[in-house]
């Protein structure tokens, strides 16, 4: 428990109850996954018909000058949370008194890194040698301003597991943002579009955040959040290590390719990453609540890791290396051939997401366990070997930095792998049998649309030949697996049925 130096007595704030040690807790975090996956592909649909809209109106400079404005952004929205909302969720014995203060503390940080964002966007624009970055960066960064006050409620939610009510946010979020966009768009305001409708999105889910779980604010008193500060510097030094080893590609790319292959790498990376993306940013967003608070159970840690991973290799195997197998014909009939130098980078970048798709809960566990240190410093390590290694890679233009991602990544994924199973004492063999199923199932897959594309005949419109791959692979997966992986399908399908009500929890006032 948090202890005042002074010894003043802080009331504290009853902990969320923990989750059950039973079948209930196990479908209570599937449920909660399949609330999120609702709202995440309910709205994917129109994610990627705005991402394909907006593609065909803007060139890819508009991209490409967007994309150097997050690579900036994106790192210091990191900063601006630093890591309180993870210590929030992790240390549920919290009292309402430290919970104010850090409320507080997020609202200050925004505000200073908005000023920095000023202080900084004309040297940005000069180190990328674009004289409109610097004007979009201030833009840009009045998100900052906003999303500090949405930091705790949010955690606070997911703390109480209340994300029933978080998937209806992110779906009106997500929504308004992309009509917002494609009107911009086709209105002409071109790279703007991206900008203020990304700001539209922050407005509208800080909004919603902090009706739902209004905070209150409290004079910060540094010395009586120290437990908690030290671990969300633990949290906060992996995220920015991590943004800057997953963005160097973008910064190399930006930097020694120009504009315009920055701009073609980005819609490669954004079409490969989507569908991955949105499934494993459910899983990640939802796990560190359940894994918080069964955070000494060792048992249950092995039990929701394993049911995790084989659930995700099922759902974002498939759509990775399918999109890899047609990615060809998915940017010539979907997207244009002003797009075609996209085509290799998004066949290689799709074989990394599969890979990146299983591997982000092990920090999450971790973490949970507050082995956050470890997290911290291999996430660094990577944060050295990346930029280096693209900046080596890009001699070969976008495929190269591509490539990268596949020769490297697995080897800065097996320390985190290894503490994991060590820490939760969780056999290798039994975590890799997991793949199985999925990895049979993408076997025929493969297969059946390999054969597909040799014996269609030559003639036939780009679309046709699409729809056909795209047809006989989904039903090769589908039929493999309905036949050899019965069972598993049926258990999964019990736990995301079982109707496990959210907890409604109290706000904190």
């Amino acid at each position: 428990m948090f202890t005042d130096v002074e010894n003043e007595v802080i009331a504290v704030a009853p902990a969320p109850q923990p989750v059950q040690h039973s079948n209930t807790s196990h479908h209570a975090m599937f449920r909660a996954i399949a609330w999120t996956g609702a709202a995440k592909w309910a709205v994917q649909l129109l994610t990627w018909t705005s991402t394909i809209v907006v593609a065909r109106i803007l060139v890819p400079s508009d991209y490409g000058l967007f994309g150097l404005a997050t690579l900036y952004l994106g790192l210091v929205g990191l900063i601006s949370e630093f890591g309180l909302g993870q210590a929030v969720v992790t240390f549920r014995e919290m009292s309402r008194e430290h919970v104010r203060q850090l409320n507080t503390l997020s609202v200050i940080f925004g505000i200073a890194l908005f000023g920095v964002s000023c202080a900084v966007a004309g040297p940005l624009g000069q180190f990328f040698r674009a004289p409109k970055l610097p004007t979009l960066v201030v833009v840009m960064s009045l998100s900052f301003l906003i999303s500090g006050a949405q930091v705790v409620p949010d955690a606070l939610l997911q703390r109480d597991l209340r994300f029933k009510l978080l998937a209806s946010f992110d779906t009106s979020r997500v929504v308004i943002q992309a009509l917002s966009t494609i009107i911009l768009a086709r209105l002409g305001f071109s790279y703007w579009s991206l900008a203020l409708g990304n700001l539209v999105g922050v407005v509208v889910g800080c909004a919603l955040l902090t009706i739902a779980s209004p905070c209150a604010f409290a004079l910060p008193r540094l010395q009586q959040l120290r437990k908690a500060l030290s671990f969300s510097t633990d949290v906060l030094g992996s995220r920015i290590a991590w943004y800057l080893y997953s963005n160097s590609d973008f910064m190399v790319a930006g930097r020694r390719l120009g504009q315009a292959a920055l701009g073609a790498y980005t819609v490669a990376w954004t079409i490969a990453s989507t569908p991955v993306e949105k499934v494993t940013t459910l899983v990640t967003r939802v796990t560190p609540a359940f894994f918080s608070a069964v955070q000494h159970e060792e048992a249950q840690l092995r039990r929701y890791l394993l049911r995790i991973t084989e659930g995700l290799a099922l759902i974002t195997f498939p759509a990775s290396f399918g999109m890899a197998l047609v990615a060809d014909q998915f940017v010539l009939c979907v997207l244009g051939p002003k797009w075609n130098t996209a085509i290799m980078p998004l066949r290689l970048l799709a074989i990394y997401a599969a890979l990146r798709s299983i591997t982000t809960v092990f920090p999450s566990v971790l973490t949970a366990r507050r082995d956050s240190r470890f997290v911290m410093w291999n996430t660094f390590a990577a944060a050295a070997i990346f930029p280096a290694a693209f900046y080596f890679a890009s001699r070969w233009g976008t495929t190269g930095i591509a490539t990268t991602w596949i020769l490297i990544y697995p080897l800065i994924t097996v320390p985190f792998m290894w503490r994991t199973f060590t820490n939760i004492d969780l056999p290798p063999r039994t975590y890799f049998k997991s793949l199985i199923p999925a990895l049979r199932g993408c076997f025929v897959m493969t297969s059946m649309v390999v054969v597909a594309r040799l014996t269609m005949p030559p003639a036939l419109p780009g679309v046709i030949r699409l729809a056909i791959s795209v047809i006989a692979g989904a039903a090769a997966y589908g039929i493999i697996l309905t036949i050899s992986d019965r069972p598993l399908l049926r258990e999964l399908y019990a736990a995301l049925r079982n109707p496990v009500a959210d907890s409604n929890g109290s706000p904190i006032a």
